[in-house]
């Protein structure tokens, strides 16, 4: 009963349909527009859909420069493979991350450390999968980029710092009880009990870091970064993705050292790039309220609608698409 209570009183565990609820009739209003259900795939054109739903993270990892983003190998559904070669043939090592080639909010990501898990993972989703190099860097963070067609550069709208679910032993007290002592992270317990020991008792200080990548349902912390944002960093970010080709809006989780390394554009991987789906999730801050969060929502949506009214803009001019599209 307390974690539900818990949740009905911070917004952030909300059901995403009403959190976005306010924004619906918004996209009604641009459907009007534009006249098509689809408009929103005109924000990123070079994704499926602009990157709102069924966008293979495969295909979007094929749009970045390769030495940015960790390797990742394709596993079809229904393929069949022999992982310990595919691995030793790429050069793999576990630990390894598997995650479902379209996802929706971390759901299906998990860590593993054999060969016997992946076939598990594979017998029990039944879908195209990625396994993928685990990233070895300490921090994380959700960087939002926003750029207008006909601008040269463009601009990061907002970062979210990523505070992973990790424990710090007493000696005394067991890990299911250091779990009890805060709420996000009792609401993991159903999730973590097969696959960690939650009697076991940690000695004093040290620290264990229970869930190694960062989603909110996984009992990540959610924090607003933007005091982060700078002119280096907006430089570093507008070099790499005015490379990538037909993207314009959206979010990048990124894996990294230092936020002065990240900075300079060194040693940091780019673990996924989300298009019109994507939120800025430093809205999700606990200190924020609903209003600041819905507020910012709107911002970004603006700044889709914009870019979108300009790609669309560009097509008529080339061609008689306008006359052609269909929802």
């Amino acid at each position: 009963m307390r974690i539900c209570w818990h949740k009905a009183k911070n917004w952030e565990y909300w059901p995403a349909y009403i959190i976005y609820m306010p924004t619906f009739f918004y996209w009604v209003w641009l459907m009007i527009k534009y006249r098509s259900f689809s408009f929103y795939k005109y924000s990123n054109p070079s994704i499926k859909n602009g990157g709102f739903y069924g966008d293979s993270k495969m295909d979007i990892y094929k749009l970045l420069p390769q030495n940015k983003y960790p390797k990742t190998l394709l596993i079809k559904e229904n393929g069949d493979y022999d992982y310990g070669k595919l691995i030793s043939e790429n050069k793999l090592s576990f630990p390894l991350i598997l995650k479902p080639d379209i996802g929706l909010r971390g759901i299906d990501v998990v860590k593993v450390d054999s060969i016997l898990e992946i076939e598990n993972y594979c017998q029990l989703k039944k879908t195209n999968f990625l396994i993928q190099e685990f990233i070895d860097l300490p921090n994380e963070i959700g960087l939002f980029y926003c750029r207008v067609p006909n601008e040269n550069n463009g601009k990061i709208t907002g970062i979210t710092l990523k505070k992973f679910l990790t424990i710090e032993g007493n000696g005394f007290e067991s890990v299911e009880q250091l779990l009890k002592k805060n709420y996000r992270y009792e609401m993991q317990i159903s999730k973590l009990k097969d696959k960690i020991s939650l009697n076991e008792v940690l000695p004093l200080k040290v620290k264990r870091c229970l869930v190694p990548f960062g989603n909110h349902n996984r009992g990540t912390e959610f924090l607003d970064g933007n005091l982060f944002i700078s002119d280096k960093l907006n430089h570093t970010f507008n070099s790499i993705l005015n490379s990538v080709p037909g993207f314009y809006f959206g979010r990048l989780d990124i894996r990294y050292n230092t936020f002065e390394e990240l900075e300079r554009g060194e040693n940091f991987s780019l673990i996924e790039l989300n298009g019109a789906k994507s939120e800025p999730t430093h809205i999700y801050d606990p200190k924020n309220s609903f209003w600041s969060g819905q507020k910012e929502i709107f911002r970004h949506q603006k700044i889709m609608q914009r870019i979108v009214k300009v790609n669309v803009e560009q097509l008529k001019t080339k061609s008689s698409w306008w006359l052609q599209v269909k929802p």
